[in-house]
């Protein structure tokens, strides 16, 4: 059965960065399981899967436009640090989500002082190019349960 849109997609697969550092991998866990054309994964890895089949290998390399994005400068915020709350001890590389125009934004403090909190709304592998080494290990059509939730039910699923 070849990969095409609503089909719940398995996959094992390494993420690089262009280091080649290993970023996340399915190695020793379930695979990845999605559903084609929902969204579900990045739009550069979703359009190199297209049109593939069970035990297909690939090498996909995905520039930041078609991952995570480019780094936006006007995500670098400084929030009085009263707008935490009750959160006392800050740190650097804690995350906050918070309310945007745009809806939730998940933030990254990058530095805590009495006064302030510096934070960074960019993804954390915004502005990065990611290479993905897949191995299509199942394709399946999706439940009617699972296309009107919009991800797969069961082992492997993706989390919204």
């Amino acid at each position: 059965m070849q990969i095409s849109k609503d089909k719940v997609v398995s996959i094992d697969y390494t993420l690089t960065n262009a280091a080649g550092q290993t970023l996340d991998t399915s190695a020793g866990r379930e695979p990845l399981a999605y559903i084609q054309g929902n969204n579900n994964i990045i739009p550069g890895l979703e359009n190199a899967l297209d049109g593939k089949q069970i035990g297909e290998k690939l090498t996909v390399t995905v520039p930041p436009e078609q991952a995570y994005g480019v780094r936006d400068e006007s995500l670098l915020l400084a929030i009085p640090r009263e707008s935490f709350g009750e959160v006392q001890d800050i740190q650097p590389g804690m995350q906050f989500q918070m309310e945007s125009p745009n809806g939730p934004l998940v933030i990254t403090v990058t530095e805590a002082t009495e006064s302030e909190v510096k934070v960074d709304g960019n993804h954390p592998l915004a502005g990065e190019t990611l290479t993905f080494d897949v191995e299509i290990v199942d394709v399946r059509e999706a439940s009617q349960e699972e296309l009107s939730h919009g991800h797969v039910h069961g082992a492997g699923e993706s989390h919204h």
